[in-house]
């Protein structure tokens, strides 16, 4: 077997590097069709191997804790596709599903569902059966007309719409118990969910940071609700939905390091530290890292010195510290409430954001000197607050008459420059 095995990857790697262009495109779609089936092929035939080392008990004997842990040493695997391998194996419990599969009818992650699906069906359905005189509930008949179902299912539905079609699997199925099965499921699924619920960061790979983690229902509808009024896109916006979850959620995060009601931290309050080259002969920044080890740009250091609790110290040449001055925050107490007053929220023309979501920007940069008083703040958004470090979009700010901000568009908008306003928010 293991030859075959061997055999067969010396000869899908030649196909995979022949020339396409001679191929029609009803051949390019049958190749392509044709490609997925040996790929589900080889995954069913990985989960059957994995299966099999799981039984020996090779991971405890070569000193791993899980399987899952093994896969991710063995074939270095980050470990979401360990996890999905190990899930896999549970459809060889399933011989029609299992078949269904090497028939080239579903692929392993419809597989999966399926099996995840009609192993959560409840073995107590007699005990749902209605009153005298109902129909009696055969469980076993269930589980086998769910499982015909999905499969079926399966040549229409992906993985995640089966899922949503499993969810209410009885429905289709046993109609008659569905309503107090679900109840009971519900139940479980909340307790499931209280215990696996998880948030995770990656280490930053080409300066992302990959996001994850898993909510109950309960939790993700308290996270929308807090998000949602921060996702509307405003005018001339060209972020995707996406863009704007993670823009909210940031703002969300900023609003409560804005707060004094979070637990301290070490003993300080909640607080981002960063470490930045400082060059005092040109004022120059250089490249920064913050606390834990993440590199960020000079450019969004000075955008973080507008609104920032600054600490800063000298070093050496060999990066030994000489001095660690006083720790300076750019714009609280009455400053702070007075910029709120000025402004009324975010200054930019037009921008309706409120000042709770604003930070504190220095017309003239801090970083070059620029001082911290009210004629030399004004009070941005975050979006706005980019929009105004970036030298590429060509806005600049200055202060009226009126001592109330003034922004300058690019000649690229507006060819004049005429000096605009926030016309939003009352002017005091």
């Amino acid at each position: 077997m293991l030859a075959q095995v061997q055999q067969l990857g010396v000869v899908a790697a030649k196909v995979a590097a022949a020339p396409l262009w001679q191929l029609s495109d009803t051949e390019l779609t049958e190749t392509l069709k044709a490609a997925h089936r040996l790929e589900q092929a080889a995954k069913f035939l990985q989960a059957r191997v994995t299966r099999q080392i799981d039984t020996r008990g090779v991971p405890a004997a070569q000193g791993y804790r899980s399987v899952t842990e093994w896969l991710r040493g063995m074939l270095i695997l980050d470990l979401g596709p360990a996890r999905d391998l190990v899930a896999h194996a549970a459809v060889l419990d399933h011989p029609a599903i299992s078949q269904s599969v090497l028939d080239g009818d579903t692929d392993l992650s419809q597989a999966t569902v399926i099996t995840q699906t009609i192993e959560n069906i409840p073995t107590d359905l007699a005990t749902l059966n209605g009153p005298a005189g109902a129909p009696v509930i055969n469980a076993a008949q269930t589980v086998q007309d769910a499982e015909t179902l999905l499969l079926d299912m399966a040549g229409r539905l992906s993985a995640n719409q089966l899922r949503r079609a499993g969810d209410r699997i009885l429905a289709y199925v046993a109609p008659e118990v569905a309503d107090r099965a679900d109840r009971a499921a519900l139940a479980r699924q909340e307790a499931r969910a209280r215990r696996e619920r998880r948030l995770t960061l990656s280490l930053p790979i080409d300066g992302l940071v990959h996001l994850s983690g898993i909510l109950g229902v309960e939790d993700a509808a308290t996270m929308q609700a807090a998000l949602h009024p921060l996702c509307k896109p405003a005018p001339d916006d060209n972020r995707t939905p996406a863009q704007r979850r993670a823009d909210a959620l940031l703002e969300v995060c900023r609003l409560a390091l804005r707060t004094t009601e979070l637990p301290t931290d070490g003993g300080e309050p909640p607080q981002l530290a960063i470490t930045v080259a400082y060059d005092p002969l040109t004022q120059a920044l250089g490249i920064a890292s913050t606390d834990t080890g993440l590199r960020i740009s000079p450019d969004t250091i000075r955008r973080l010195a507008c609104d920032a609790r600054i600490l800063p110290v000298v070093l050496d040449g060999k990066g030994q510290v000489l001095n660690a001055g006083r720790r300076r925050r750019t714009a609280t107490g009455a400053l702070r409430r007075a910029l709120h007053i000025r402004d009324g929220g975010c200054a930019f023309p037009d921008c309706d954001r409120p000042p709770r979501w604003t930070d504190s920007h220095h017309i003239r940069h801090w970083t070059t000197g620029g001082p911290t008083n009210l004629d030399n703040l004004v009070l941005l958004c975050r979006r706005h607050h980019n929009v105004v470090h970036d030298p590429a979009a060509g806005w600049t700010i200055t202060l009226g008459p009126d001592r109330h901000p003034l922004f300058i568009p690019p000649p690229t908008l507006d060819p004049t420059q005429l000096p605009r306003r926030n016309l939003y928010h009352l002017r005091q």
